[in-house]
């Protein structure tokens, strides 16, 4: 059973940058891949972005990936979602997701476990 932590949310001008940390536990972290997941007020749980299990493979939201970046410390069991040119529209509650395996992908069920959210918000 993986157990996950974020942290690093917070209230941020629009144009800052934010990182955000999700430290993993119970579970070999090398075995498999992470996801970041946001969900806004009165809206669905949307894909951010997933890397495996290794660092090497990183996939993002399309409207995303020129200010997202994803990356791990295996030897820290913590993934990071690092957040450029934040808007408005990023505002959410951020989730990370452990993966099934070592790669995963967009689908909410390519996901085992999840951690409890953090807030971030982006004044205009």
């Amino acid at each position: 059973q993986v157990q996950l932590v974020e942290s690093g949310g917070s209230l941020v001008q629009a144009g800052g940058s934010l990182r955000l940390s999700c430290a993993a536990s119970g579970r070999t972290f090398s075995n498999y891949a992470m996801g970041w997941f946001r969900q806004a007020p009165g809206k669905e749980r949307e894909f951010v972005g997933a890397i495996s299990w290794n660092g090497g493979n990183t996939y993002y939201a399309d409207s995303l990936k020129d200010r997202f970046t994803l990356s791990r410390d295996n030897s820290k069991n913590t993934v990071y979602l690092q957040m450029n040119i934040l808007k408005p529209e990023d505002t959410a509650v951020y989730y990370c997701a452990a993966g099934r395996t070592y790669h995963s992908g967009t689908n909410y069920n390519d996901y085992v476990a999840w951690g409890q959210g953090t807030q971030v918000t982006v004044s205009s």
